[in-house]
């Protein structure tokens, strides 16, 4: 499709497209959530992180619960990192996490701890990316800034029809200009409008088996014109997936478990674990230079991630004597684990 035929297919839905989805948002979409009806954007920043790659039902606990411990941007760019992350541990993609803090100081050192009001300034902020920055500029104060996550490419994928390869930035250039001619021209339509973009992409819209037939906006799709929608959008570049082993030793004395915390880059970044070994006989040998009985072997742990399958072997060893192990790390009690950041593996071995 050339740059004309995309102008004039996108030209040709201007006055229908926005008006259609804001009614259809208004009567159909979602209106309850707990990030929603607010204009705060220390809130709507929030949910946006944590819906990145994460489940809505997921989210909605870690999200109160959150909010509890840390009620604003000031109070989140206050607390200690490891806080932090003990709030987070469960979540996954925990550099999500560390940027989350990083951008609440950044706010408060720099904007007085209130959040700039457009997407342009937002997006200068550690971890907000562009569309992130736009989805709270549109929520919160009105900004018409088009977003353009994986639902939002997949329902104007499927709207143009655009044929472009989204693996490719040049392409992905093309579909955000297209986004941003499509976006409605009152500034106070523009939290429906974003929001029933999600909610579109989230429920009719869907990846496999999209219901077009329910969608408010069929008769102006290009894709369902053609009769395969689920043809968009094209992504010719596919992640390889890959495999590692691992295994932890699960030190224990009196109650008290020892725990290392992974370097800040790399998978658990930030997170408290267990001693991680490349292979069982280096496990062994530091169980036996501890004095320890053989290690009780338990169930090996599948842990998914989207780019590997990380398989984990715990070796469990109990220790008489109440010395310090020769590997970096502290004793935690069992009662005062849920005050460490553990990755959630861990956390459902150790109950």
């Amino acid at each position: 499709m050339t740059d004309d035929d995309l102008h004039a297919r996108v030209h040709s839905l201007q006055g229908d497209f926005a008006p259609l989805l804001l009614a259809w948002q208004r009567r159909e979409g979602r209106h309850d959530l707990p990030w929603q009806n607010t204009r705060d954007p220390y809130r709507v920043w929030l949910s946006e992180i944590m819906l990145q790659q994460t489940q809505v039902t997921t989210v909605l606990g870690y999200y109160r619960n959150f909010l509890a411990r840390f009620p604003d941007v000031a109070a989140l760019a206050a607390a200690p990192q490891d806080e932090v992350m003990a709030a987070w541990a469960g979540l996954g993609y925990y550099s999500r996490a560390r940027n989350l803090h990083r951008c609440a100081q950044a706010v408060v050192e720099r904007h007085g701890g209130v959040f700039p009001s457009t997407a342009a300034e937002l997006a200068e902020l550690p971890g907000i990316g562009r569309s992130t920055a736009a989805a709270i500029s549109s929520f919160c104060f009105g900004e018409r800034a088009a977003i353009l996550d994986g639902n939002v490419k997949r329902v104007l994928g499927r709207l143009l029809a655009f044929d472009g390869d989204l693996s490719q930035a040049s392409q992905e250039k093309r579909l955000w200009r297209q986004a941003e001619a499509l976006l409605p021209p009152d500034g106070a339509d523009m939290p429906a409008y974003t929001q029933g973009l999600m909610d579109l992409g989230a429920s009719l819209c869907a990846t496999r088996s999209p219901q077009c037939l329910l969608c408010p906006v069929s008769a102006l799709c290009a894709g369902r014109a053609e009769g395969e929608p689920t043809r968009y959008p094209i992504k010719t570049r596919k992640l390889k997936r890959g495999q590692r082993e691992s295994w932890w030793l699960w030190l224990e004395h009196e109650g008290r478990i020892w725990l290392q915390q992974r370097p800040n880059e790399g998978v658990w970044g930030g997170l408290w674990t267990l001693p991680l070994f490349d292979d069982e006989d280096s496990l062994n040998r530091h169980s036996v230079a501890l004095g320890a009985a053989a290690p009780e072997t338990l169930p090996r742990v599948k842990h998914v991630l989207t780019h590997l399958d990380w398989i984990l072997h715990p070796r469990r060893a109990l220790l008489t004597a109440d010395t310090a192990p020769p590997i970096d790390g502290v004793w935690v009690a069992r009662e005062q684990l849920a005050s460490y950041a553990l990755p959630a593996p861990l956390k459902k071995l150790l109950d």
